[in-house]
C-alpha cells in the first residue's frame, strides 16, 4: 500500500504520510478480522466519503444517544480484542498448516556433503547483495537432532 501511494510522490511522502496511516488503520486485517481503529478505539471510523454522503449511519447518527453509545462500545472493547486474539491464533495456526503442508523436510546422514545458507552475520559485506547465499561443500559429521548437525 505504501509502495503504490507513494510511487509517482518522490519526495513527498511527508504530505502522503497521513492518508497512509488513514488507510491502514481503517482496512480491516485478515487475521483478526477487525481494524486497527477498532481495536483501539471501540468503534468504527467515520471515513471521509461518509461525511458527505447520506448513509445509513450519518442518517441515523443520534447526538443525544452517541455518549452512551460510545459507552457501551468501550464497555465491550475487551470482548472484541479476546475474539480478534482468538482469530489470530486460529488465523496463525492455519498457516502453520499450510506451511508444514508444502515444506519438504530433508534428513540427511552423516558423510553427507552439503551445503550452508549464508547469514547476514557471516556475510562479507564487500560482496554486497550479489555475494553468495551460500557455501560449502561441508561433509555432515553429527546428527543433534531433527534439522540440527555439526559440519
Amino acid at each position: 500500500m505504501i509502495n503504490t501511494r507513494l510511487e509517482g510522490a518522490k519526495g513527498l511522502w511527508p504530505e502522503e504520510l497521513p492518508n497512509i496511516l488513514w488507510a491502514y488503520r481503517t482496512t480491516t486485517r485478515t487475521p483478526t478480522g477487525e481494524t486497527p481503529f477498532r481495536l483501539a478505539y471501540g468503534t468504527e471510523a467515520v471515513i471521509p466519503v461518509e461525511i458527505g454522503l447520506t448513509t445509513w449511519r450519518t442518517n441515523h447518527y443520534d447526538e443525544s444517544s452517541n455518549d452512551s453509545q460510545l459507552r457501551t462500545n468501550l464497555d465491550l472493547l475487551d470482548e472484541v480484542r479476546d475474539q480478534a486474539e482468538a482469530k489470530t491464533r486460529a488465523y496463525q495456526q492455519r498457516m502453520a498448516r499450510y506451511y508444514d503442508r508444502r515444506v519438504k523436510h530433508r534428513e540427511f546422514k552423516v558423510g553427507d556433503l552439503v551445503l550452508r545458507r549464508v547469514t547476514l552475520a557471516t556475510k562479507d559485506p564487500t560482496q554486497g547483495k550479489l555475494g553468495p547465499t551460500w557455501e560449502g561443500p561441508y561433509r555432515v559429521v553429527k546428527f543433534h537432532r531433527r534439522g540440527t548437525y555439526h559440519l
